[in-house]
C-alpha cells in the first residue's frame, strides 16, 4: 500500500515515532510547508472526526498526517482533492504523554501506532513498522483485536 505522510517540521525528528520508517519502501515523507497544497486525491485520511476505517475501504493509498494535536487542523487545510475521511476504531495507546500544554484525546495515538493500526484493519498489517518502536509489544498487547496477528509477526 501507498502511504503518504504529511509531516509537521516543526516536531523534532528526533521525539517523531515515525522517523525510523524514513526510506521503507510504499512510505513517503513530506514537509508541510505554509501555503503550498498537497494531492490527497482518492487516498484515505486518518483523522478523528470521520466513521471508521474498515475493510471495504482498502484499495487506496493512505494519507497520515504528523503532527501534535493542536496544529493537525491546519496542516489538514493544505489537502486538496477527493480524498476519503476515516478514522481508528477505539485503541489503547502505550505512548507515555507528557504534554503540558495542552490535552491529547483520550483515543490519541502515536503517529506509528496509527499508521499499523490502519494498515492492519486494511488487510495489509506491517509488524515491521513497530520494529523500531520502543512501545510496539506493548501497543499490540493493549491492542489485540487488531487483525493480522499472531504470535509469530509481533516485534
Amino acid at each position: 500500500m501507498d502511504v503518504l505522510i504529511l509531516r509537521d517540521p516543526r516536531e523534532s525528528e528526533r521525539k517523531c515515532s515515525l522517523t525510523p520508517l524514513r526510506g521503507v519502501e510504499g512510505i513517503r515523507f513530506v514537509n508541510h510547508v505554509p501555503g503550498r497544497t498537497l494531492a490527497a486525491e482518492g487516498r484515505i485520511l486518518l483523522t478523528p472526526e470521520a466513521p471508521e476505517l474498515t475493510l471495504a475501504d482498502a484499495g487506496r493509498g493512505l494519507l497520515l498526517v504528523d503532527s501534535n494535536w493542536r496544529r493537525a487542523p491546519r496542516l489538514r487545510e493544505a489537502l486538496v482533492g477527493d480524498f476519503l475521511p476515516r478514522s481508528l476504531p477505539p485503541l489503547k495507546t502505550a505512548y507515555p504523554r507528557m504534554s503540558q500544554v495542552f490535552v491529547d484525546p483520550e483515543q490519541g495515538l502515536a503517529s506509528v501506532e496509527a499508521l499499523y493500526a490502519a494498515l492492519a484493519l486494511l488487510g495489509e498489517p506491517r509488524p515491521d513498522l513497530l520494529e523500531e518502536y520502543r512501545w510496539g509489544a506493548e501497543f499490540l498487547a493493549q491492542n489485540p483485536g487488531l487483525p493480522g496477528l499472531d504470535s509469530t509477526h509481533r516485534p
